[in-house]
């Protein structure tokens, strides 16, 4: 991730509701939000009036597309539970 990326993303896995997940889990979904807030289309969906689910499923995707080129190990999956 760009430096300004990583460093939201950090300053959010460190927050208060984080702070009983496991290191890993917190950065994972920190990075998560992180994208779907700052580079894909989830803000305007929501926006438009789509609910929160529909939303995220929507931008799947978009976020799959920056996790890859954040050379990500995993990605998303539209048939995981909430992430």
């Amino acid at each position: 991730a760009p430096y300004a990326d990583m460093e939201k993303i950090r300053t959010d896995a460190g927050a208060v509701h984080m702070k009983t997940l496991p290191p890993g889990i917190a950065v994972w979904l920190a990075t998560i939000a992180h994208i779907r807030h700052m580079h894909t289309d989830y803000e305007k969906l929501l926006s438009e009036g789509y609910d929160r689910d529909s939303a995220r499923f929507f931008v799947i995707e978009q976020t799959n597309i920056v996790l890859t080129r954040w050379r990500a190990t995993r990605l998303l999956d539209a048939d995981d539970e909430e992430e």
